[in-house]
C-alpha cells in the first residue's frame, strides 16, 4: 500500500505556485495581404504584466499557466522595389520611397506552460503555447511621400491600397507558441529568455467578395525577456 502511494506521489506532485512580474522585448512583424503586399521587417517593442499559475510537476515536467496583458508595436514596412530589386525613387522627392504603418495594441496571450529542470535554483528549458487575443488602441503612417504622387511605373509591386486603409477590425486573435531557457534564483526570482512566435488567425480587413484584401492577418517574432517573483510558493 505505501509503495502504491509513493509511486502516485512522483507521477504527479501537486504544487499551488503563483508568480508574477514584468515582461519587455522587440518585436519584428509583418501583415500577410492577399494580393501580396512585398515587405522587410517591421520592428517595434512590447512590454508588459506577466503572471505564472505553477499547479502540477508531473514525472520531470513542471506544468504551468501563464498570461501576459502587454502593449506592443507592431504593424507593417514596405519593401517597395523595381523589377531589378532597386528602391523606387520619387520623382516629386528624389528619395526612395518607404512606407510603414504602426499600430499599438493591448494583447492577451494566454498559455500552457511546460518546463524540464531546475525548479528551485537552476536552468530550465520551456515551452508554451496557447490563444493570444489582442485589441487595436491607435495607428500611424510613416511615409516619404504623398500617396497621389506615388511612383506607380517603376514598381514591381502595385499593390498599394493598404496605405490609405485605416484598420477595420480593431479585435485580433490567434495562436502563438515560445521557446525558452529559465534561470530561477532563491529568494530573488525567476528570470526568462524567449523567443515567440505569433499567427493571427483574424484579418485587420474584411475578407468579404466585395472587399479588396482576402487575407490581411499579422505575423510577429519576438524575443523577450520576463522577470517573476513569488508571491506563493508550496514547495
Amino acid at each position: 500500500m505505501m509503495s502504491h502511494v509513493s509511486a502516485e506521489a512522483q507521477i504527479g506532485d501537486h504544487r499551488n505556485d503563483l508568480s508574477v512580474g514584468v515582461n519587455a522585448g522587440y518585436i519584428i512583424s509583418n501583415v500577410g495581404f492577399t494580393p501580396k503586399v512585398t515587405q522587410q521587417g517591421h520592428g517595434g517593442i512590447t512590454m508588459g504584466l506577466s503572471m505564472r499559475y505553477t499547479c502540477e510537476k508531473y514525472f520531470s515536467t513542471i506544468c504551468s499557466i501563464a498570461a501576459e496583458v502587454n502593449y506592443a508595436r507592431i504593424g507593417w514596412k514596405e519593401n517597395i522595389l523595381t523589377s531589378d530589386d532597386q528602391p523606387v525613387i520619387n520623382a516629386k522627392t528624389g528619395l526612395a520611397e518607404a512606407y510603414q504603418r504602426d499600430l499599438n495594441y493591448i494583447q492577451v496571450p494566454i498559455f500552457a506552460h511546460l518546463a524540464w529542470g531546475k525548479e528551485h535554483k537552476g536552468m530550465q528549458f520551456f515551452f508554451k503555447a496557447g490563444p493570444q487575443f489582442g485589441y487595436l488602441l491607435g495607428e500611424k503612417t510613416v511615409s516619404n511621400f504623398n500617396f497621389v504622387d506615388r511612383n506607380l511605373a517603376d514598381r514591381s509591386n502595385l499593390t498599394c491600397a493598404q496605405d490609405t486603409m485605416s484598420v477595420e477590425n480593431k479585435f485580433d486573435y490567434g495562436i502563438a507558441a515560445g521557446l525558452g531557457m529559465e534561470l530561477a534564483l532563491p529568494r530573488v526570482g525567476h528570470f526568462l529568455l524567449e523567443g515567440r512566435y505569433y499567427y493571427g488567425l483574424g484579418n485587420i480587413y474584411g475578407d468579404s467578395k466585395r472587399d479588396y484584401f482576402a487575407r490581411s492577418n499579422h505575423s510577429n517574432i519576438v524575443i523577450k525577456l520576463t522577470y517573476l517573483f513569488d508571491i506563493v510558493k508550496t514547495k
